[in-house]
């Protein structure tokens, strides 16, 4: 190791996951470089933005993994806020799930968490929601981040002023390892020349590309449309999660309707007819007046997804090479603890009891290769 790669992290991935690792680092005094092709396509600016713990239903040790997070998640954003001067859209807005029937309710997985709600108090809570909904659990514990007109924003300012170095449009083409430690990359950078990239550490989080930097991982994209509405300030006031699509209400009145879910998409890019589609019907089974908003943008994105859709996090079978990808759906929920485990993992920092078993249900080492 020479001098001037003592202390240096190299982040493979710029999104949210990526950018909270390096957010981390930076601040602790670690020189940071963080290499990513396309950050706008990542998960974390297409993604709604939800703190959905209990509203999605988590189960066993994703369960456990967003309630930790969910309790760092105040000081993280307060961190950021105050380092990056950009205000996040942190709001315990609370989430309702609507029901057709109070067997499907109480089928729920965290049912016992929620706050039941008949349909009169369910009409009350979200006004025209349409009339096939009888039931609802409203988790006012769940709330929401808007991750893309401010969070991925907020993190990319906080991460410059703490000295990280981007290198966008970069490809990782190979990882230089001896003695069965990672000292560097080979990266094609935006200009077609190929640089090598030192470092003393080095993180992968490469969300749903992470196959293509280093093949052991079980990582897949799973492509998910999106779109916005314009409703009235203040019509919904809390999120809408519906059983395929979901509302999310920001405080200035823009509603991010998501997402389809298509695991054989690959990385085929763009908004399709169906996509749309799918989630006006989505809209309708939720709140029909909302078709007549007018709508603001479209976009997509690639989710990294596993075969059992935990995520993968912590050591890999090359020394000084980490893992944090495969968050799926949750990688703004889950963001919080994920850098706060990795930066505790890389600097032998005392972890607790349920951080150490979260470490070994999200291992590599559960997949057989």
């Amino acid at each position: 190791m020479t001098e001037n790669t003592k202390n240096s992290i190299l982040i493979i991935g710029g999104g949210l996951i990526g950018l909270s690792i390096a957010y981390k680092f930076a601040k602790n005094n670690f020189k940071v470089t963080v290499l990513s092709k396309n950050r706008g396509e990542s998960a974390g600016f297409v993604a709604a933005g939800m703190l959905a713990t209990h509203a999605e239903g988590l189960q066993n040790e994703l369960l456990k993994f967003g309630q930790q997070s969910q309790k760092l998640i105040p000081k993280w954003i307060n961190n950021i806020e105050k380092d990056s001067g950009i205000e996040c859209g942190l709001r315990k807005c609370g989430i309702i799930v609507p029901f057709k029937n109070i067997k499907e309710l109480e089928e729920f997985p965290t049912y016992e968490y929620g706050k039941y709600l008949n349909q009169k108090e369910l009409n009350k809570e979200i006004h025209g929601i349409n009339s096939i909904w009888e039931h609802g659990l409203v988790f006012e514990q769940d709330g929401q981040i808007d991750n893309r007109r401010r969070l991925m924003r907020a993190l990319e300012k906080a991460c410059s002023l703490h000295g990280v170095k981007f290198h966008e449009g970069s490809e990782v083409k190979d990882l230089r390892i001896e003695n069965n430690k990672i000292v560097g990359a080979k990266v094609l950078i935006a200009t077609g020349e190929l640089k090598e990239i030192d470092c003393e550490k080095s993180i992968l989080c490469s969300g749903a590309w992470s196959k293509k930097i280093l093949n052991k991982i079980p990582v897949f994209p799973v492509k998910g449309q999106m779109l916005s509405i314009q409703g009235p300030a203040n019509f919904l006031k809390r999120v809408l999660f519906g059983t395929t699509t979901y509302l999310v209400p920001r405080d200035d009145g823009l509603i991010v309707v998501g997402a389809t879910v298509e695991k054989d998409a690959q990385f085929n890019q763009g908004n399709t007819p169906n996509g749309i589609s799918n989630l006006q019907e989505g809209i309708r089974l939720l709140l029909p007046e909302a078709l007549n908003w007018p709508q603001m943008e479209h976009w997509w994105g690639f989710r990294p997804c596993t075969p059992d859709l935990k995520p993968i996090i912590g050591k890999s079978e090359v020394e000084n090479l980490f893992l944090a990808t495969g968050h799926y759906r949750n990688g703004v929920l889950f963001s919080a603890i994920t850098s706060d485990i990795i930066f505790k993992l890389i600097q032998d920092k005392t972890l607790q009891d349920i951080e150490i078993s979260f470490l070994e249900k999200f291992s590599l080492n559960r997949f057989k290769i």
